[in-house]
């Protein structure tokens, strides 16, 4: 078992090794789904839940995996896993709000094959976390990846009131913010203490 700090891992996975900005997965709903504040903020809560309820899930999985010793189909439960919470996330966000659902578009069943949620898994399982490290590093995650992808909703946002050179805008722009936010990032690398 993994000797880390609940709040040790909380951080690290919030803001030192923060999925997007420093470990560079799910830059897709990243780049696609930061248009507007209020859709990057929904996207996020949904990863959130898909990602808590995939991580208990995982961890469970994983343990009666271990006990049957077929590890060996690790991947393939978790994607399974994921695929169904993301069908429950789906069905749920178009009963409740239609207009979520149509502004997330392709991005919410995306969230499927968001290397992000199948990471949090792997890694869980890679470092033998307990069932408490497993939901905080699930957490801290998945609100680094709602925290990337609502900064750069702002910014994009402002931007829009902008006198941007024509060479610039689009996703060269995008580009060049998700390359300034990662390197702001790497200034939390130092609250790691060694790493």
């Amino acid at each position: 078992m993994n000797e880390s700090s609940l709040g040790a891992i909380f951080l690290d996975s919030l803001l030192i090794n923060n999925f997007v900005l420093s470990v560079f997965l799910g830059i897709c709903p990243f780049i696609g789904v930061s248009n507007k504040f209020e859709t990057a903020w929904r996207m996020g809560v949904s990863v959130i839940f898909v990602i808590l309820v995939s991580s208990v899930l995982a961890f469970g999985t994983n343990l009666l995996l271990i006990n049957f010793h077929a590890e060996y189909l690790r991947i393939i439960t978790y994607i399974v896993i994921i695929a169904s919470t993301v069908q429950l996330v789906e069905m749920f966000i178009k009963k409740t709000s239609p207009a979520l659902f149509r502004a997330l578009g392709i991005y919410l069943p995306l969230i499927t094959t968001n290397c992000a949620v199948l990471g949090v898994a792997l890694f869980q399982t890679a470092r033998n976390y307990s069932f408490a490290q497993s939901v905080v590093f699930a957490l801290g995650s998945s609100m680094g990846f709602t925290l990337a992808l609502v900064i750069m909703a702002i910014i994009r946002e402002r931007l829009e009131l902008s006198d941007i050179p024509g060479t610039a805008k689009g996703t060269a722009l995008v580009l060049m913010i998700a390359g300034t936010l990662s390197l702001a990032f790497m200034g939390f690398a130092g609250m790691g203490g060694g790493g």
